[in-house]
């Protein structure tokens, strides 16, 4: 079940750098290296509730194939149906302090959030989603993917499809992906979803964390590091950090910002380890 955290944080200004296409049926933004860098494989992001269109996500998208030198693919995996972008400023106000206007304006406030988020925790279940995501990551290892690598980097909503991704799901004989990475998953399975996996995961987890408490955290490290050479994960825990760290982080704080930064290297070092010397 989705949490007021999976909502919150702040929004970046400024204009991403890559383009919208159609891909596999669905509408996919695209980010890829500087012209002239050769493309080492591909990412696939599964985003957090606000979906393909929050700037956001596109930003990481762009600092992926930027620092990477990937092609990367944020798709709408909603169908129109992602979390409103003005809803995490809403929060922040609901929040706030103040004085007697401020409180009397709170009713109003939870109706409009009420609003935003229902629609899409209804109407992207993993049960709904789960076939489309797979699809279009099946579609891409026998395309475009054919003889690269694929990862797939998944946050809050989108961690649960990486982790299923990652339990070994194939296409004439490639695996759907190579590896993985999350930050922040929500409404998981443990450990059951955790024992399963068959690829190795990257975990970027913050200790404060609603969805997934320390002891989970210990729990999930305990497994995915026992796992044998080849499906061996990793968890690194981000200490401060809750919900949504990683994408939503409040850049105006040096430290939030600093522990965004952490997390994209993170996820970028692990792709490019498992990637080394791949190809098909």
């Amino acid at each position: 079940m989705s949490c007021s955290q999976c909502f919150s944080g702040s929004v970046q200004q400024g204009t991403p750098k890559g383009n919208v296409v159609k891909l596999h049926g669905l509408d996919v933004y695209v980010s890829e290296p500087e012209e002239g860098k050769p493309v080492k494989g591909i990412i696939i992001i599964i985003p957090d509730a606000f979906g393909w269109e929050f700037p956001n996500n596109r930003f990481l998208a762009d600092h992926y194939a930027e620092k990477g030198s990937y092609k990367v693919y944020l798709p709408e995996f909603m169908n129109g149906n992602a979390a409103p972008h003005w809803v995490p400023g809403m929060l922040s106000s609901l929040f706030e302090g103040g004085g007697l206007w401020t409180w009397l304006a709170k009713p109003y406030q939870v109706a409009w959030l009420i609003y935003g988020m229902i629609p899409f925790v209804a109407r992207n279940t993993f049960g709904k989603s789960w076939p489309i995501v797979k699809d279009f990551f099946t579609a891409v290892r026998e395309n475009e993917g054919a003889h690269l690598p694929i990862g797939a980097a998944g946050f809050c909503w989108g961690g649960k499809h990486t982790l299923n991704l990652a339990q070994g799901y194939e296409s004439n004989g490639k695996p759907l992906i190579d590896a993985g990475f999350t930050a922040h998953p929500s409404n998981l399975e443990i450990p059951a979803e955790i024992e399963k996996i068959k690829k190795p995961v990257s975990f970027a987890i913050g200790d404060k964390d609603i969805q997934v408490r320390p002891p989970h955290i210990e729990q999930i490290r305990q497994i995915v590091e026992a796992k044998p050479e080849g499906e061996r994960g990793e968890v690194k825990t981000y200490y401060g950090a809750g919900h949504g760290f990683a994408v939503r982080a409040d850049h105006i704080l040096k430290e939030a910002k600093q522990q965004a930064d952490e997390a994209e290297d993170q996820a970028i070092d692990w792709f490019n380890r498992h990637f080394q010397g791949l190809s098909y």
